[in-house]
């Protein structure tokens, strides 16, 4: 055959968050100045939640959303939930306190 063929989807593949994301992406700045930050200085004080229900999401996991909406545009809410769905960058937030620098 003249083309390529594609790959079977029901395959799987074993892959690394941190190796989807380019060691020069925004996504890394954004990670390392909210770390850095003390959120309790600035105010970012979680209140003490009843042991029942979900936990609470960290305050850092939100800050780094609201920066790389900002960074990108994004000014609607349901327009960044709807990209933390979509978009690989986002889900190294969601999944890591801190990200590993790609040398």
């Amino acid at each position: 055959m003249q083309y390529i063929q594609p790959q079977n989807r029901a395959q799987v593949t074993f892959t690394s968050l941190e190796d989807t994301v380019a060691p020069n992406n925004a996504v890394r700045l954004i990670d390392a100045f909210v770390e850095h930050l003390d959120l309790a200085q600035l105010k970012f004080n979680v209140s003490v939640l009843n042991k029942e229900g979900r936990p609470a999401f960290e305050s850092k996991v939100f800050l780094k959303l609201y920066f790389y909406g900002y960074l990108n545009g994004i000014r609607s809410s349901r327009r960044l939930e709807k990209e933390t769905q979509r978009n690989v960058e986002l889900h190294l937030h969601s999944h890591s306190s801190s990200l590993k620098s790609s040398s």
